[in-house]
């Protein structure tokens, strides 16, 4: 019973672990085409609009 416990828990954590990566992997992809447009145009940021306030900002790299 112990080892269908222990293998359980290695199983969830590996597959924990892989999710992360993926997650990281998706972000950094996102993250380096915005920079490679950003560098294509010129430009030195990618401006959004506030819906709240209709003001733009910058965006940040979180978003």
């Amino acid at each position: 019973m112990a080892q269908i416990i222990f293998l359980l828990l290695v199983g969830g954590l590996a597959w924990f672990g892989y999710r992360k990566f993926v997650s990281d992997a998706e972000r950094l992809s996102r993250v380096r085409r915005r920079t490679e447009e950003e560098r294509r145009t010129g430009a030195t940021g990618t401006l959004v609009k506030d819906p709240e306030t209709g003001e733009y900002r910058v965006r940040r790299d979180d978003e």
